[in-house]
């Protein structure tokens, strides 16, 4: 295995290399330990994604300067394989699963970990977005007719979904003069660690992207899933505990978005996939009451004593 990565620099230092399988990201992972006990991640694409992969190495890099936040931070980038795959290599986060550990934590741990989460995301938030992007109201409503375009062609219903779509239609309006930013695009509980130290970690920057911020609240319905807590301390984190009305009305616009899509994007990992997204769906249907609320059932207003 360690041959086949020789022409990376330092690849005489790796003592193992196990390929991980967790996550939908098409590249191929690996966790490396070397000989002075470090332990690194290691993605590998094919050579096509070279442009691609170096543009996200190179934007993974502007977090550089943001210190006391525990995340991978980019390493080294370049070719491999004979000149057939690209590599990007990362440290490694020690820790468990958050969406394994935060439901066995108890309350306040469970919310103060979400405080963090939320107060990292605004620090992310403060590197703005790259020069000549198409405004936001432009792309997201492309976005949203592709959404709605591929729902209605996969034919797969599920409950509540004409509301989901009444709600979409009533407030586009929203998404005019949005600031654009770094995104993470893809912040949730299962991109995030526990460490030992009960600090909380963040991994996967290969979803990232730059857009309106608060686009990033569109998978915090999986943290609420794990823990209403965290998801509100999440919430209060970002905004130090004093949260605009107009927040809700898009993050609910982008999380009833974000549904749509799940449906189509889940056809190709089969059955399993589309019943388990058609059931996300249709709680999230439930959290906002069919959407008569912007406000989702499961959002503590104030940390509850």
């Amino acid at each position: 295995m360690i041959n086949k990565f020789s022409e990376i620099p330092d690849a005489h230092t790796w003592n193992t290399v196990e390929e991980v399988h967790k996550g939908w990201s098409k590249d191929k992972k690996y966790d490396i330990k070397t000989k002075d006990n470090r332990e690194l991640l290691l993605r590998v694409s094919d050579i096509s994604q070279f442009e691609k992969k170096k543009w996200e190495f190179e934007s993974v890099k502007k977090l550089d300067h943001l210190k006391g936040i525990l995340m991978s931070r980019p390493l080294d980038f370049g070719i491999c394989n004979h000149g057939e795959s690209v590599y990007s290599l990362f440290t490694w986060i020690k820790g468990e699963d958050a969406e394994k550990m935060i439901p066995a934590l108890n309350a306040n741990d469970q919310y103060q970990l979400g405080v963090q989460a939320g107060e990292i995301l605004r620090k992310m938030h403060d590197i703005p977005a790259e020069p000549n992007q198409v405004p936001w109201a432009e792309y997201y409503n492309a976005k949203i007719n592709r959404y709605i375009t591929n729902y209605i062609a996969c034919g797969i219903p599920f409950r509540g979904a004409d509301q989901a779509l009444r709600f979409i239609e009533q407030n586009r309006h929203l998404l005019e003069d949005r600031p654009q930013t770094f995104q993470h695009g893809d912040y949730h509980v299962g991109n995030m660690v526990v460490s030992k130290s009960g600090e909380l970690g963040i991994i996967d920057f290969n979803r990232l992207d730059y857009g309106d911020p608060w686009e990033e609240f569109n998978r915090i319905t999986w943290c609420a899933g794990v823990s209403p807590l965290f998801a509100s301390g999440r919430i209060h984190g970002y905004f130090n505990h004093h949260v605009p009305d107009l927040f809700f009305r898009l993050m609910a616009l982008y999380i009833a978005s974000n549904q749509l899509s799940s449906i189509h994007w889940a056809i190709p990992f089969g059955q399993e996939e589309v019943d388990d997204m058609v059931h996300r769906a249709e709680l999230v249907l439930d959290a906002y009451d069919e959407f008569q609320t912007y406000i989702p059932k499961w959002y503590f207003s104030s940390y509850p004593q």
